[in-house]
């Protein structure tokens, strides 16, 4: 046989015999992938329900676990000074009972229903999510109409609700992570904005807070007028709108009024607060000031430059502070919009965080200072950008396999007031974007002369060190 005939052992021929027992075995052609599709984040369809509710939805095959979100215009802006706190109080309630179930009733039914209900409150306003099985879908709408339409508020239950929330005030304070956070929100901003003080509300307001003054700011905030209901997943089989009709449809409330949307001011001087826990082996820190936020045209390539920076574990804080010092088990470098107004202004912070051991505080910042300067002096790298567009824009359908991901994100754009195609557009202009186009925009976002920096650690052992790079003014606080 020659050797352009004979057959190798490792390549069976179509038919084989087994010669132990005699069956004999075909073998198919082995399947070939097909021809790749182009992805495009998925284009919502807009309407509005005659009781003014604006919807957006987004039919995807194959989700058969749909998920809705609602965005509630109560922004945290609106709350009472006294009382802050009482919007996040506010939305645990909604899954506390009805004018038509008790609290215990309404839990049994989104679980026969096989759905779960979540509330919380941010600078922008309320978020309500629900996700349920499509075959469900009309029935959990149901409840979430009940929930946002008649809300019980139970004076027990807002009493407990409020217990809860005082207990969680000193795990948040003792974690270092959420103490970084809530010392550097009170050093960037002014004391007369609501974005220098705690999200859910400090101790003294929450105290305030009972079943009235909950009442009172849903039936000033709370209306179908100024909200918008997101729902995405398959609904092949249901009839989206009668569902939508029969449930949120007889939702009814006030008009609502403009708010007007305070500006946000922040300062930024370069300076350093140490919040002092003695005895800590571990440094917390995070180091922030404010940007622009995703109106801002910039935006895309200050998303590219912070990646390159410290968006994953090959980035250049973690390559150098984790790979090469072995200082940390990770930095991250991030931008997260805070609230954005319909004329287009609005405000990120700007952050980098993670933590180190205590010894090294002072090396592990020195050494996190001069990755800025270089970046700075040298720029990034096309490999670093190649890369950070690869990460970026070919995970994305990945990302977005399931309807939350992608309700998520069409509720973040209506409460930044951005269009419904503007996720589709940032991954093309990701795509577009040049590294010195990314560079330019991650050194503007982080200048190191112009970041606050805060430390949770112990101050008798990092002061000194930290003094000595002269990055800014020291201050010791205490608990």
């Amino acid at each position: 046989m020659s050797d352009a005939t004979a057959q190798s052992p490792d390549q069976p021929s179509e038919k084989s015999e087994n010669l132990q027992n005699g069956v004999s075995m075909e073998f198919h052609p082995q399947p070939r992938g097909g021809e790749p599709r182009p992805w495009a984040f998925p284009a919502p369809e807009r309407g509005e329900l005659p009781n003014g509710l604006t919807v957006l939805r987004c039919h995807r095959p194959g989700q058969k676990v749909v998920a809705v979100e609602v965005n509630l215009l109560a922004p945290l802006d609106a709350e009472p000074r006294e009382q802050e706190g009482v919007a996040a109080i506010m939305a645990r309630a909604f899954s506390e009972g009805t004018d038509r179930h008790s609290a215990e009733e309404f839990s049994a039914e989104l679980e026969r229903c096989g759905a779960t209900l979540d509330a919380h409150a941010d600078h922008p306003g309320v978020r309500v999510s629900l996700e349920v099985p499509a075959s469900r879908l009309a029935k959990a709408l149901g409840l979430l109409s009940d929930a946002l339409r008649a809300p019980a508020f139970p004076e027990s239950e807002i009493e407990r609700l409020v217990r809860n929330r005082l207990d969680e005030i000193p795990h948040e304070l003792a974690n270092p992570a959420r103490r970084a956070a809530i010392a550097l929100s009170d050093e960037l901003f002014p004391d007369t904005s609501r974005l220098s003080r705690p999200r859910q509300g400090a101790q003294e307001t929450i105290e305030r807070i009972d079943a009235a003054a909950v009442r009172a700011f849903y039936e000033a905030h709370v209306r179908p007028s100024t909200a918008t209901a997101v729902v995405v997943g398959d609904f092949t089989g249901v009839d989206l709108d009668k569902a939508l009709a029969d449930t949120l449809g007889t939702w009814t409330g006030t008009a609502g009024k403009p708010r007007p949307v305070p500006p946000i001011t922040a300062d930024d001087t370069g300076r350093v607060i140490i919040v002092d826990r003695p005895g800590s082996v571990q440094t917390q820190l995070l180091i922030g000031r404010i940007g622009p936020d995703r109106h801002d045209r910039v935006w895309p390539a200050q998303v590219l430059g912070t990646y390159c920076l410290g968006g994953t574990l090959t980035s250049r804080l973690d390559r150098v502070l984790r790979e090469e010092k072995g200082y940390t088990y990770g930095v991250r470098a991030f931008a997260q919009v805070l609230r954005s107004a319909p004329d287009g202004t609005g405000a990120s912070l700007l952050a980098i965080n993670g933590s180190v051991a205590t010894d090294v505080t002072g090396l592990a910042l020195a050494d996190l200072w001069q990755v800025l300067r270089t970046l700075a002096e040298e720029g990034l790298t096309d490999a670093e950008r190649d890369t950070a567009v690869q990460n970026l824009v070919g995970v994305a359908p990945l990302r977005y396999e399931t309807a939350a991901a992608v309700a998520g994100t069409l509720a973040d754009q209506v409460e930044q007031h951005l269009p419904d195609d503007y996720q589709a557009r940032l991954y093309e202009r990701l795509a577009e974007t040049g590294t010195v186009e990314a560079t330019a925009a991650v050194v503007a976002a982080f200048p190191a002369d112009r970041l606050v920096t805060v430390l949770v650690g112990d101050a008798s052992q990092i002061a000194d060190p930290v003094r000595d790079l002269g990055i800014g003014e020291v201050t010791v606080v205490t608990d």
